[in-house]
């Protein structure tokens, strides 16, 4: 329903446009061909900016799971050391008895 309700549209308007500038047939189809080379120079770019976001957030992304990653294998290593000291003064604390 939808469809028919703009192919109509747009065929009414088509004819409508070709009959008040007195284009030919070839006219019509040249000035279509443009605009749709048009479109899809601009949907390329359209489509190369959108790559560039993506790019750039995945390196936000990166970026950031790279510093998380990190700070929790700092905070392991502060775990461990910890660990350590107390093994070592349980340790010598059990020697010194």
């Amino acid at each position: 329903m939808k469809q028919d309700v703009v192919v109509s549209s747009l065929s009414k308007r088509a004819a409508a446009s070709g009959k008040q500038s007195g284009e030919t047939p070839l006219q019509n189809a040249l000035w279509r061909l443009e605009r749709l080379e048009a479109q899809m120079q601009k949907l390329s770019e359209l489509v190369r900016d959108h790559a560039e976001d993506v790019d750039r957030l995945v390196r936000i992304v990166a970026e950031d799971r790279n510093t998380i990653r990190r700070q929790l294998l700092r905070k392991h290593h502060e775990r461990v050391r910890v660990r350590k000291h107390l093994r070592t003064a349980n340790a010598k604390a059990v020697f010194d008895e």
